[in-house]
């Protein structure tokens, strides 16, 4: 384009200059065509580029980080004239994003159509586009343009690690009497019938005892005796720790792999907090646990404990968009969260902080009659100033399960891991899924 515009400048230069001095035909000649190429060049490029248009589409807008995000690209010609050349590309936040392509020589009212694949690397929200089309006229003096903004929004969700087993303290085993307690959600544990109320579900609805009757008569259970299992995120500011990095672009080889890439977590304290967590939700609904979570950064997020998929899915959204940002601590999270929890409940603390002040809430935790377990962090492998070697030493001598984890650890390795102060003394304590993992 520039070699074009330059042996044009010369053109002109040349033809004006001759015109100017002797005033020849040639000369004059130069001049005007120059003058007429530009003028056609422009007219070419503005009538392509007013024609343009993209349709651009995924088939999911949910993934996890490890997938490929597959993209159907059709960039159209719409106008009468050939396209010499028409360039698209992708501006998408995604990390790497593919989807770039040059295609040439589009007739008018044609279109071409690509697919581009992208392995996510980076958990959050990513808008799918804006994508820039651009067009040029066969001299490539001009180029011309259209930008269309994105429709759709792809949410990341952190990378899950397969978890083989999990340590399950004493005093949360499953099972249990029926807690004697109404429950909004629909449990095992029917404990009678009401009149319908404007609100209820209609699959709550007992036909057969409405029919009886003759008005609409519901269900009522009660809450399930297993204890629940609650996932503490630590979000604090100060308490978390990265090692500069550079990301790599991790190419995509063909249609039909043969082996999937391995993908590695940023050398941060957070981003591994995050996995394990995502990871230990998907252990536990798949074992038909009830999993609750709670973390504090600049928005308090509680979600109760469910047990459903659509639970795990909440969860892994939450956690898409997890910041260190918070000003409240694990500590006090745990103080101000601690008495709203069921008694003989599971507690799992991830976190990554080297304060004593992890010890007071672990002691919180014991006086309610609540089971911690912490996911702890070694913040100096992640560039951190100090180690947790103490605090770790602490914890165990409170015979609390406590699971290290360092930078470059495999956590579906570290989180199977037995503790080496976990003694439980029932051997169903040790629990073990029992669906098939996640594909």
């Amino acid at each position: 384009m520039k070699a074009g515009r330059i042996l044009l400048a010369i053109l002109f230069l040349v033809g004006a200059a001759g015109a100017l001095v002797n005033g020849a035909a040639l000369y004059t000649r130069f001049l005007y065509a120059s003058i007429l190429i530009a003028a056609l060049a422009w007219g070419w490029t503005q009538w392509v580029a007013r024609g343009l248009a993209v349709e651009r589409s995924s088939r999911v807008l949910r993934a996890n980080v490890g997938d490929v995000l597959e993209e159907n690209y059709k960039i159209a010609n719409r106008g009468r004239l050939l396209a010499p050349w028409i360039e698209a590309l992708n501006l998408s936040a995604i990390p790497f994003a593919a989807g770039s392509r040059l295609f040439t020589l589009v007739p008018g009212k044609r279109f071409r159509s690509y697919t581009a694949r992208t392995w996510l690397t980076r958990r959050g929200s990513f808008q799918l586009g804006p994508t820039r089309v651009t067009a040029g006229d066969p001299f490539g003096l001009f180029t011309a343009g259209r930008q269309f903004e994105s429709k759709d929004t792809l949410v990341v969700f952190p990378m899950i690690h397969q978890i083989h087993s999990f340590p399950s303290p004493q005093g949360m085993l499953t099972g249990g009497p029926v807690i004697r307690r109404k429950s909004a959600d629909i449990t095992p544990h029917a404990a009678g019938v009401r009149e319908y109320v404007h609100g209820d579900a209609m699959k709550r609805i007992h036909w057969h005892t409405s029919a009886r009757r003759g008005r609409l008569m519901v269900k009522e259970f009660e809450q399930d005796p297993q204890s629940e299992v609650w996932l503490y995120l630590d979000s604090h500011r100060f308490a978390h720790h990265q090692k500069e990095y550079k990301e790599m672009e991790i190419p995509f080889d063909g249609v039909f792999l043969v082996k999937r890439p391995k993908i590695e977590l940023p050398p941060s304290t957070l981003e591994y907090c995050v996995s394990a967590a995502a990871s230990l939700a998907h252990y536990y609904i798949r074992q038909g646990r009830a999993v609750g979570y709670a973390s504090a950064g600049q928005v308090l997020n509680i979600l109760p404990a469910e047990r459903s998929e659509r639970q795990e899915a909440k969860i892994l959204e939450t956690l898409a968009f997890v910041k260190a940002d918070g000003d409240l601590s694990l500590a006090g999270l745990v103080a101000t969260q601690a008495a709203l929890l069921p008694q003989g409940s599971s507690v799992i603390l991830i976190t990554s902080t080297t304060r004593p002040e992890l010890l007071l809430a672990v002691d919180e935790l014991i006086r309610r009659f609540l089971s911690p377990v912490i996911v702890l962090l070694d913040a100096k492998t992640f560039g951190g100033p100090s180690s947790s070697a103490d605090l770790l030493a602490s914890l165990r001598e409170r015979r609390a399960p406590v699971i290290p984890v360092s930078c470059g650890d495999d956590l579906s390795q570290a989180l199977s891991a037995i503790p080496t102060n976990f003694k439980p003394q029932d051997s169903r304590a040790w629990q073990t899924p029992t669906s098939s993992p996640l594909t």
